[in-house]
């Protein structure tokens, strides 16, 4: 986690902070108001806090060493965090799968943001495209150490006939690997599954690749051609080495050829991402499929399988390759990726979505967002719109966690957070905004609302796997056994399943932990 440092600025240098940003109205933990890219660039506003997204000026540089970027605290004043939106939650699917297994996952495989977007949220949604913005916090039993949860969603995922159709282009790793029991096996059940309930005017590709790469169906018209569909998806039987960048270019180039106008054009890979031949490197088999990505607006949708599993791969190709990733451990996960979250996904709601939530230097002396380490995003790129940001669908959360420290006995004016996105059609600019003050802190996280609990619970989860146990980052961290229990009480309050996973995965946790 990086962590920053605030210093009270005077009324005219806060003044400046807040030049470009449209005044918000209310003060509410979850007040939100917003305002189109026109209105951002205007001038407005008050001196009353650091307001989001301000105008940057390439000459408003703090005297000092702007060399120095693995130092723990930023250059000051830097009031801003900013970061692509992310929906990925492989990280924490995978930690389940090892845990299961009996072991800890290995720490760099946990990425914090990705367990805390792993849970279902009790945001308001927007009518249409684009986001609702939330903000709510809670106190911690760190002296002047609060938990503030920033929280984007997007409109309700609707009916499936109502969306446009879809081109899939399945891009399947049929190398020796994944002839273990829970990888093609399980990926050609739920392909199956998926093709019975894709609509009539949907189109599906299959490109296989081993030590080569192979176009096994060509774009195809799902209404006359289930059979035909899974016909190619019976025949695909595991044999030989990894050429995962084989893949992803014929699967592009595939995807191209089949280009359909008006759809949603998407390559969903799945594999273990444990390439061994050819290209191996994330970043060049990106530049292998530059084009049809950038110019082709073909994203990715990656599906990870497999007890020994190329996180590190995996993520970076989706990150950069204007997708996101899932993890599948069973047939369970299995029918929840390809029957409910492919199809939510096929459609978009936003383009290179970034958020951006600004600090008030009147109230708080330092903060620290929870992950999201990959995806930073430079504070003066927030309204490059050249510059990449997340894709995101109907039905989806983005939540992002910071730990603030207030300046004592302040209040007020907390944070302003803000996210911008393009419209996936016509690529215009809008942007959303939400405020906190510090009066709507709850004064306990476990007097918080029992889905901000879980967030919390979440973090704290994926901080003791990263960490360790006895070396908590997060203020109000608590051991695992007492973090266990927390689980469970929340999982009998949500009666959701998914929180009670989490809960058994962190008494498996617990049993592998080393006691004092």
């Amino acid at each position: 986690m990086k962590r920053y440092r605030t210093r009270r600025l005077n009324v005219t240098l806060l003044a400046l902070t807040t030049a470009g940003a449209l005044l918000l109205t209310g003060c509410g933990g979850s007040d939100s108001g917003g305002y189109s890219a026109d209105d951002a660039n205007k001038g407005g506003g008050d001196s009353r806090g650091a307001f989001p997204a301000p105008e940057y000026n390439g000459d408003d540089r703090h005297d000092g060493d702007q060399g120095d970027t693995s130092r723990d605290f930023a250059p000051e004043p830097d009031l801003l965090s900013t970061f692509a939106l992310d929906v990925d939650t492989a990280s924490y699917g995978y930690a389940r799968r090892t845990l299961a297994e009996g072991r800890l996952p290995d720490p760099s495989t946990v990425r914090p943001e990705e367990f805390v977007n792993s849970f279902r949220q009790d945001y308001d949604r927007p009518d249409g495209n684009g986001f609702s913005v939330t903000v709510d916090g809670a106190r911690t039993d760190r002296e002047d150490w609060s938990l503030v949860r920033v929280g984007l969603a997007t409109r309700p995922a609707s009916d499936p006939g109502e969306r446009p159709p879809a081109a899939l282009t399945f891009v399947i790793d049929i190398s020796g690997s994944m002839a273990e029991p829970g990888r093609l096996d399980l990926a050609k059940d739920s392909l199956g599954v998926m093709t019975n309930r894709l609509r009539d005017d949907d189109s599906v590709a299959i490109v296989t690749f081993s030590d080569e790469a192979e176009t096994v169906l060509p774009m195809t018209r799902v209404n006359d051609n289930r059979a035909e569909i899974h016909e190619a998806i019976d025949t695909l039987e595991p044999t030989d080495s990894t050429n995962l960048g084989a893949g992803m270019e014929t699967g592009y180039e595939t995807a191209v050829e089949g280009l359909r106008k008006g759809a949603t054009n998407r390559v969903v890979l799945v594999s273990d991402a444990l390439a061994n031949t050819g290209d191996t490197d994330a970043d060049t088999i990106l530049e292998r499929i530059s084009t049809e990505r950038r110019e082709h607006g073909i994203t990715l949708f990656g599906v990870g399988v497999g007890s020994d599993y190329g996180d590190a791969l995996m993520e970076r190709l989706a990150d950069k390759g204007d997708g996101h990733t899932v993890y599948v451990s069973d047939e369970d996960d299995a029918h929840e990726v390809f029957s409910r979250q492919l199809p939510r996904n096929i459609d978009l709601t936003a383009r290179d979505a970034k958020a951006q939530v600004a600090f008030d230097p009147e109230t708080v002396r330092e903060f620290r967002l929870v992950g999201y380490d990959n995806r930073q995003v430079a504070d003066e790129d927030f309204r490059d719109d050249s510059v990449d940001g997340g894709e995101i669908g109907p039905g989806h959360t983005v939540t992002a966690l910071y730990a603030v420290r207030t300046e004592p006995g302040t209040q007020g004016h907390l944070a302003t957070a803000s996210v911008r996105w393009l419209d996936p059609k016509s690529r215009a600019p809008h942007e959303e905004s939400g405020q906190l003050e510090t009066g709507s802190l709850e004064d306990s996280v476990w007097n918080a609302s029992p889905r901000f609990q879980v967030t919390a619970t979440a973090a704290y989860f994926a901080d003791a796997l990263r960490l360790g146990d006895d070396r908590p980052s997060l203020p109000g961290a608590t051991r695992l056994p007492e973090l266990a229990d927390r689980a469970d009480e929340l999982a009998t309050t949500t009666e959701d399943s998914a929180v009670r996973h989490l809960a058994t995965a962190i008494h498996q946790a617990t049993n592998l932990t080393p006691t004092d």
